[in-house]
């Protein structure tokens, strides 16, 4: 079922965020997040739709949260995380592997996507970033398949008035994309979001990304993994990032 029509974006455009954010596995209750507001993150990266999810109840999530996030000063970074490369490393994800269809599938993942996030209060000009884990680049074939799948997802959320954004490892996914870029490939993603850990935070130093690829405004930079912090006693285990791109346009 296709998503229902866009709703009116801000004339302004996407809205942008540059400062430290954080993702992690389940959502947070909002009372958490208003407990780190004293900490440097701002903004959020949520698992919000999508099969393949680690945590994919994510039982704090209702339209009421993403308000409540977006009332307590937070900035939202919506991620979905659906089929995966057929050659993915992490063997937990090769049950979500992309089928024998990849342009089909890719359609209608970012419709349900799109769904998912109207049914949020995910505005149009709001980023939804695809998670494509770590998989083999020297599988040709399931290169092929793993390229037609992001651009069919990416053009068709941006059908929908959305920004294709894109996260997985730097020398994987990231590395994979710039080189399509370079071949001259359309229908990629708009936004970048690459994971190099045990590295220090910079959006415009990764080595797999020409100075003048997806700049300005448009990188996200995962920078350390799986890190226990403890602020207003409440503990969460997240990722660190730094960002310099849209955020979503919460209703």
């Amino acid at each position: 079922m296709a998503p229902s029509a866009a709703a009116k974006a801000p004339a302004a455009g996407p809205y942008l965020y540059k400062g430290f954010g954080l993702d992690t596995c389940e959502a947070p209750a909002v009372s958490s997040l208003r407990a780190w507001n004293s900490t440097r993150y701002r903004a959020i990266g949520v698992y919000f739709a999508g099969h393949g999810r680690a945590c994919p109840k994510q039982h704090n999530l209702s339209p009421q949260w993403f308000q409540g996030a977006k009332a307590a000063g937070w900035r939202v970074l919506p991620v979905y995380l659906g089929g995966q490369a057929p050659c993915v490393k992490n063997k937990h994800k090769r049950r979500y592997a992309i089928g024998a269809d990849p342009f089909k599938e890719g359609t209608t993942e970012a419709r349900v996507a799109v769904k998912r996030a109207q049914a949020y209060g995910i505005m149009p000009r709001s980023p939804i970033y695809l998670d494509i884990e770590a998989y083999d680049l020297k599988n040709q074939s399931c290169k092929a398949t793993t390229l037609t799948f992001v651009r069919s997802w990416s053009r068709e959320v941006r059908r929908f008035g959305y920004i294709a954004g894109f996260y997985s490892s730097a020398n994987s996914g990231v590395r994979h994309l710039a080189s399509a870029r370079a071949k001259g490939y359309t229908d990629l993603p708009s936004v970048m979001w690459f994971a190099r850990w045990r590295v220090p935070p910079s959006a415009y130093g990764e080595k797999w990304l020409p100075a003048a690829a997806w700049h300005p405004n448009r990188r996200i930079h995962q920078y350390a993994g799986h890190v226990l912090e403890t602020h207003g006693g409440r503990k969460l285990r997240i990722d660190r990032n730094w960002v310099d791109a849209p955020v979503a346009v919460i209703r």
